[in-house]
């Protein structure tokens, strides 16, 4: 094998350390990564990367194949085996793949693009093996599982989720239309990365082999390992498991195909979904990795992020034609597109929309950018990039996609040096190459029964229906098996695990300033990065019912703008830290949120003093920001999913509890709020008295006390009320309800009741009960719904608690023909639970949940989210040690009891969303009585 050790040095921007003002190019201090790279015999290429900080290891492996390697009419071939590859291989059991990994305490998943496909474990540094010998099956020994049975079951999964994320979502349809008019039909991006239901039907068992070997090889992918392991240990491994599996045929790399445009293409598509028209204009341009892709990718953002940019200050401020605007670069192996995508408020011209983008383009060209401008978004780019590298996985993915696609992992520190090194003049000049007066493709898309939206010249697109009653090609074929395939060992043989980890609970410090304010605190100085939040309790709860909306609205105008910026400079200011500051709103809590560079914590922490403290209350924003909210609220009431989420919740709880009601409020309540009702919130309930600050990053205790210390002196102490509700009461029987949305082509269901409060002694417990029966992929219902059915992309359950009683609920999102059957495989399902689980499940149980929190400590977000429960629920410091021993100590008759006490058939809410026509009928027989209708509010249907 071939060996070469190098370092990666990662390049800190001198934007970052020095006045903005010196240079738009930024070269600066070092930041070591090791990693080692070599290749076997066989062509596969593997890196290490050791990092110590956690005993956790990520193995990720890349192959060089998306749907961009398929053939026309043999499209979504990369994707269906995405998802073959995880039932079975020659010595892993169907189902085992999530089995395993989760047993050992880890995680897994995988992906496909247009581009790659990707597969991953994170596992607990023991289990290292584990993943190796999983990998390196469905690499060599897959082909003897590809049956005609496994590629039926298959089939039907990804073809819900293409009903689930394509067509029963408003503008689901959006890329589909787009790559059909923008590339040529044998371009390999014409076609989407799921493919079409008929080329998937379409599929033979012979087909799929042949496909899996011509680019599922050694030669053909890249091995990441980055974590905590020896080398010296790990490379006999590597050799043992991957060394005996035979190249394949040679495998070029594709070949840049850009593509150009003879004129415009215009379109439009009625949306059986959407409340409001959206338009699209994309413009060809080029691969990645190219210098144009990079100053293509800054001039997207110059255009339209932040209030100074053209396309939003036309669109969104002057014209206000729509909530929001986005305009980016997509790079890509094969060629890249320019996109400009507005999603307009209900009833608004596209023609209009259009005008405007042309306005914003000429404002573009007489007004340009400043060098302050593109440095922020330089400093932006690499506050980002840490971030981005701050798990183990994050790096595994793109240490892996730069060997791929860049030649090297050693790319990384080019990459981020070719965004900071992109000049003004670059901006100009790709503006001037790639759009400025050249040819795009514009989509339309409107509700339907709206056509007079649509822009001017578009002629009406055709997007194939669901195709009713489609049969498999590879349905009753009889297909040859193929041999077992020999190993030098034997691979049924699960390697053994060394010794676990030992819990290691990060140390948690607090402090009490004078004015009551707390603060809570961990250290991580793996990166130079420091993350922080003020949590104000109270939240939504705090919200009147007959003024729903208030917190959530106040916390977005509390982000425009100070008593001495306006909204632009704020946002500027934030910008020039490379900082990323933001508020939000939550049903328990108001959040500020802040992450950046440790150099620029003091800054950061100035601005959200001031954005705490010194509410600017600008009237013209908060009159925007009304609209806004509104439009959001109107959109998700066509979002089959999020109507169901809101619908169930109120039923729970009860249309007149706030507990129920959504932050966002009501279209009616959010529009009779005023400005003042933003100040009367502010004065009454925020106070450091009923607020708390947590820290994590590369900051010590005495520097992060220090650092608060402005908000002891600034922010004075008042009392503030709690938030009061009537107490949620169960249910004493069960009830069925439905939702409407004609032409859906899945329905929605939840079935649930009310759970216990996060603050009840049991909830944890509850939640390790529930593990088995929805709280993981190999969960009973998700096996029987999606592995057995094939009715489904995914079924869950879970507890979700808070300072207020919670809410347990089994969800799924299954294909309309299956619904009746799918609602009562989940009733049946949960009574079964009841009766009690196997001692290997709960064994199963176990090891999951116990192992995993070696890697549960890894990210500054999730050492935020330790930080946040032990503040919120007055948790001690080491409850997770606690919640380990509840874990381990479980027995099969207090699981019983624990199913008992808290899944109550008798108290069951059954709430189906989708399409009444075909599905409400059928429901009647299930003995729930005849379906109550509910409107999209969840309020009766008279």
């Amino acid at each position: 094998m071939r060996s070469s050790r190098l370092k990666l040095r990662l390049l800190l921007s001198t934007a970052l350390l020095l006045p903005l003002a010196l240079s738009c190019r930024s070269k600066s201090p070092e930041l070591k990564i090791d990693y080692e790279q070599y290749q076997l015999d066989n062509g596969l290429s593997v890196v290490l990367h050791q990092d110590h900080s956690d005993p956790v290891t990520a193995v990720a492996i890349l192959y060089h194949v998306g749907s961009n390697r398929e053939d026309v009419g043999r499209t979504g071939f990369a994707h269906l085996f995405e998802h073959m590859m995880f039932q079975s291989s020659q010595h892993v059991p169907e189902d085992q793949f999530f089995q395993i990994v989760q047993a050992a305490g880890g995680t897994l998943n995988g992906g496909t693009s247009s581009d790659q496909t990707v597969y991953y474990e994170v596992l607990p540094k023991n289990a290292l093996e584990t993943a190796l010998w999983l990998e390196s099956d469905r690499m060599g020994y897959l082909l003897p599982t590809v049956t005609t049975e496994a590629l039926l079951n298959q089939q039907g999964v990804v073809q819900n989720e293409k009903r689930q994320g394509v067509d029963n979502r408003p503008y689901g349809q959006t890329s589909y239309m787009i790559g059909k008019l923008l590339y040529p039909e044998e371009h390999p991006y014409n076609w989407q990365v799921i493919g079409s239901f008929e080329d998937l039907a379409n599929a033979r068992v012979e087909d799929v082999r042949n496909f899996f070997l011509k680019w599922y090889r050694p030669n053909n992918a890249t091995l990441v390992i980055a974590g905590d392991f020896d080398p010296a240990n790990v490379k006999p491994m590597v050799e043992k498991y991957f060394g005996e599996i035979p190249a394949g045929d040679p495998v070029q790399d594709q070949k840049v195909w850009n593509v150009t445009l003879d004129g415009e293409k215009r379109a439009y598509y009625e949306d059986n979904f959407a409340n409001s028209p959206e338009l699209n204009m994309v413009f060809p341009t080029v691969s990645q990795f190219t210098p144009d892709a990079y100053a293509l990718d800054m001039f997207g953002r110059l255009f339209a992020s932040g209030k100074k940019a053209p396309l939003y200050k036309v669109v969104v401020e002057e014209k206000k034609l729509a909530p929001s605007v986005s305009a980016f670069q997509r790079s890509q192996e094969i060629t890249g597109s320019f996109g400009i995508r507005i999603r307009a408020f209900p009833n608004t011209s596209l023609a209009d929309v259009e005008a405007a983008i042309d306005e914003a383009f000429a404002r573009f060209e007489s007004d340009g950018f400043t060098d302050e401008d593109l440095a922020r978004i330089k400093a932006q780019t690499e506050t980002g990039f840490y971030n981005g590298i701050s798990s183990v996985l994050g790096k595994s993915f793109q240490l892996a996609a730069y060997n791929e696609y860049a030649g090297s992992p050693g790319f990384i520190t080019q990459d981020i040096q070719n965004s900071l090194d992109v000049t003004p003049e670059d901006v100009r000049r790709v503006y001037d190459e790639y759009i400025k007066g050249k040819p795009f493709v514009l989509t339309s898309f409107v509700p339907r029964g709206q056509v007079n939206l649509v822009a001017e010249g578009s002629t009406a697109f055709e997007i194939p229906a669901d195709p009713a009653g489609l049969k498999s090609a590879a349905a009753g074929m009889e297909v040859p098996p193929v041999e077992p395939i020999p190993s030098s060992f034997d691979r049924n043989v699960e390697p053994a695990e060394g010794p676990a980890p030992t819990l290691n609970v990060p140390a948690v410090w607090t402090h009490t300033y004078a004015n009551g304010l707390k603060i809570y605190g961990v250290e991580q100085h793996e990166l130079p990065l420091v993350q922080f939040s003020v949590n104000m309790k109270g939240g939504g709860l705090l919200d009147d019912m007959n003024k729903l909306g208030v917190a959530n609205l106040m916390s977005d105008i509390m982000m425009e703008g100070t008593a001495n910026r306006t909204p632009l400079e704020l946002e500027e200011a934030i910008d020039d830290l490379g900082a990323y500051i933001s508020m939000y709103t939550a049903k328990q809590a108001i959040v500020l949120n802040a992450n950046g560079l440790k150099s620029k914590a003091g800054d950061m922490v100035g601005l959200v003093q001031e954005i705490l403290l010194e509410p600017r209350w600008d009237e013209r924003e908060f009159a925007r920001l009304k609209t806004e909210t509104v439009e959001n609220i109107n959109r998700q009431m066509v979002n089959p999913a999020a109507v169901a989420g809101n619908v169930f919740s109120k039923l729970v709880y009860g249309s007149n509890s706030i507990l129920g009601a959504s932050t966002l409020g009501t279209p009616e309540s959010v529009q009779a709020l005023t400005i003042d009702d933003m100040r009367d919130f502010y004065a009454r309930d925020i106070s450091p008295s009923a607020a708390f600050i947590s820290v994590a990053g590369d900051i010590t205790q005495d520097e992060a006390i220090e650092l608060f210390r402005p908000l002891e002196e600034s922010w004075p102490a008042k009392d503030v009320p709690q938030a009061t509700y009537p107490e949620p009461q169960p249910r004493s029987s069960p009830v069925l309800y439905f939702v409407d949305i004609p032409g859906a082509r899945q329905s929605q269901v939840y079935v649930g009741e009310l759970g216990p409060a996060r603050t009840d002694p049991a909830y944890f417990a509850a939640t390790v009960m529930n593990y088995q029966l929805g709280g993981n992929f190999n969960g009973v219902l998700n096996m029987i719904l999606r592995e057995e059915k094939g009715f489904t992309y995914g079924a869950r359950s879970f507890f979700s608690g808070a300072t207020y009683p919670g809410i347990f609920a089994a969800s799924s999102s299954v294909q309309s023909t299956a619904t009746r059957e799918s609602v009562e495989i989940v009733r049946d399902e949960i009574a079964r639970y009841r009766e009690g689980v196997s001692q290997d499940a709960l064994d199963y149980t176990k090891n999951a949940l116990i192992l995993s929190n070696a890697r549960r400590f890894e990210t500054l977000g999730s050492l935020l989210a330790m930080v946040n429960n032990i503040a919120t629920y007055d948790l001690p410091f080491d409850y997770v040690r606690q919640e380990e021993e509840t874990t381990r100590g479980m027995t099969l008759a207090e699981h019983k009891d624990l199913a008992q006490r808290f899944l109550n058939p008798d108290g069951l809410i059954y709430l189906v969303v989708g399409d009444a026509a075909t599905q409400l009928a059928p429901l009647r027989s299930l003995g729930l009585g005849n379906p109550i209708m509910l409107d999209l509010n969840g309020d009766p249907v008279q």
